[in-house]
Formats: C-alpha cells, structure tokens, sequence
C-alpha cells in the first residue's frame, strides 16, 4: 500500500473516514479491490484527518474508534494499492458537490470508478448524496456503485446496522464483545507504557502495564475486561520473558482507580503468568470481554480479593476465545495453564 502518486491514470476509489474500519467500510473496500483488479487498475482509498466534523462542527466531533495508525494498518492487509490521505480543511467543506467530483475524482485521480455507501454525503452542509454522485459521475463518463448497508441481527435484540456510531454505544456501555462482532475484530488500543504510581507491583503483588490515551480517543466503559497484549518490537524478548509481537492474556482495568482516588483516567494491564519491564515499549491492548464494573473497596484486603476473583474469570474468558486461542500470535501456556489444570482435577479435559 502506497500513498497516491502524483497522477494516476485511471483508477477505481472508494472514500470514507473509515473510523474503526469496521465490517461496513471492509465491504466498501473490498468491493474497491475486488474491481480494480478485474479492470487491471489501480484501487485507491480517499480518507481524511482529521474527521470532516471536526473541521466545522468540533463540539460535536465524535471520539475516534481508532488511530491513523491503526486504520492504515488493517486498510493495508485489506489489498488497497493507494491511499490519500486529505487534510480536511474549511475550504474543502465549503466546495459544492460538483468541486469535490471535479477537483478529486476527476483532475487529481482519474476515477474511472467510485464505490461508495448508500450513506455517503459529501459537499457543502453534506448536500451531495448517492444519487447526486451518480449523476455528476454519469456526465463525466464515471461509474458508480452504491453497497448497501451492513446489519447484523447478532449485535443486539433485533436489527442493528454495522457503523461507527454502533460501535462507539457500545464501548460506552462496555460491550466490547458486540463491539467485536461490528468491527470483525477485537477493540483495541495503542501507545507507549508509561511509569504509574507503582502500587501494581509493590503494593498489591499485581504489576501492570500503564498506558494512557487522549481525550478524544474512544475506550470501554470503566470496569475490568479480559484481553491480550501485544508488544511492539523485534523478535528479542523484553526484559523478561515476554516477546514482541506475541499475544499475552490480560486483566485489564479501564477507568480511574476509585480505591486510591486517581483523578485520571488510564489503562492498566495485568499480564497473567509474565513478568517484564515493558515501561518505554509500545503496546497494543485488545479487549475480548467485560468481567465487572469499576468499584471502590474499603480496604486493599477487599481489593486484592477482587483482583483475584478477576484473574480467575479472565482465565475462563480467554480460553473459551477460539478465535484469538487458533491464532499463532497467541501465548497458549499463559492464557488458559492453569484453568485446564483445575479443570482437569475436576474431572475435565482440556479439548
């Protein structure tokens, strides 16, 4: 995946935010890929940073389900040849529909094809619609098609449409497991670990990985949730015997530490079973399921208790998830060693 060229003789685009590149924008793009190739031409993804809203309406941006980073990052293993990437600015929010086709998709890309969602606005005050793009396109010698929208009648009772809005409720309500079902993958975060109070580790026996996140970025609820981490970097492994890129079970704290009267709002990884110095490295955390709500404990014997009862369900939680536990990335021996064991001493088996 490259950034467009300087000119691109003839090409098939899709265009959109793409925040959280959930399992709606991968039809868009895969139905982009999927007729660049056909065509014997090249595919290119039209995005922009940051979100047109919050350009001309910031009180009203919404929190971002994801980095730049981390969008391009599954745009790219998704098969798009060319990305642009356009710097929303007011002048752009102030061309008309007829601008944005002209100035974008016919002087810049030579779009022989657009593919976009029947939600798709564009233009001044979001006038242009799907409709409006055929015709422009029509009179330009431009196809276009329009996919439908994405429901799912797994996410919630009844009907639910895949889209960022969706996702965004249910981090909120800390439903990362429907959150999953939207995106096609598990929610996840990234950023450098950084040093907190040190209670984790001195305190309560329980070190964690402390990473904190901008106000604009959408995280889970607070509470505790069953997750992976993965750290960033070369196969070697960290200070310890954990290796990059290599997924390590977690229980994992979303919120502000009630119990001690911590203001700001972190997360905080317990890697079960493993013991490194991860501070300085660059982690990312993915969150498979919500164990409980964030409490606060009269005493740090109530806590530790808590904590503990904690571990145990995020043992049970990750080993019943299948898909992560198929993968190769996975480490098996920390994610479920000891729930087989008890299993198996009760009877079980570990199949």
């Amino acid at each position: 995946m490259d950034e467009i060229p300087e000119r691109v003789e003839s090409s098939v685009i899709t265009i959109g935010v793409f925040d959280g590149v959930h399992r709606g924008h991968q039809e868009l793009i895969s139905a982009a890929v999927r007729k660049a190739r056909a065509t014997g031409q090249q595919s290119v993804l039209i995005t922009f940073d940051p979100h047109p809203v919050s350009v001309f309406l910031p009180e009203r941006a919404p929190l971002a389900l994801s980095s730049f980073d981390q969008r391009m990052s599954v745009v790219e293993k998704m098969g798009i040849d060319n990305v642009m990437v356009i710097d929303f600015t007011v002048e752009m929010a102030g061309w008309s529909p007829q601008e944005y086709v002209d100035r974008l998709l016919v002087n810049k890309l030579h779009a022989s094809h657009v593919i976009i969602g029947e939600n798709f606005t564009f233009g001044k005050d979001a006038v242009g619609t799907p409709e409006i793009m055929r015709q422009l396109c029509a009179a330009r010698g431009i196809g276009v098609d329009v996919v439908q929208l994405l429901h799912d009648k797994t996410l919630a009772d009844g009907e639910i449409l895949v889209c960022s809005t969706a996702v965004r409720k249910y981090l909120m309500a800390g439903n990362v497991a429907a959150a999953r079902r939207a995106l096609g993958r598990p929610f996840s975060v990234y950023g450098p670990i950084v040093r907190g109070a040190g209670r984790g580790g001195k305190e309560l026996g329980f070190p964690t990985a402390n990473q904190y996140f901008p106000e604009n970025l959408a995280l889970p609820a607070d509470g505790v949730y069953a997750g992976w981490l993965v750290v960033e970097g070369s196969n070697s492994p960290v200070n310890g015997n954990m290796v990059p890129g290599v997924a390590y079970a977690a229980a994992i704290s979303v919120g502000t530490n009630p119990t001690f009267g911590d203001d700001e709002r972190s997360v905080e990884s317990f890697v079960l079973d493993r013991e490194a110095d991860l501070y300085g490295y660059g982690a990312t955390v993915y969150f498979v399921d919500r164990i409980r709500s964030m409490e606060k404990y009269d005493s740090l014997d109530a806590l530790l208790e808590a904590i503990s009862r904690d571990v145990c369900s995020v043992r049970e939680v990750l080993a019943q998830d299948l898909e992560m536990r198929d993968s190769s990335v996975i480490d098996h021996d920390s994610v479920a060693g000891e729930f087989f064991l008890q299993r198996a001493l009760q009877g079980g088996s570990r199949d």
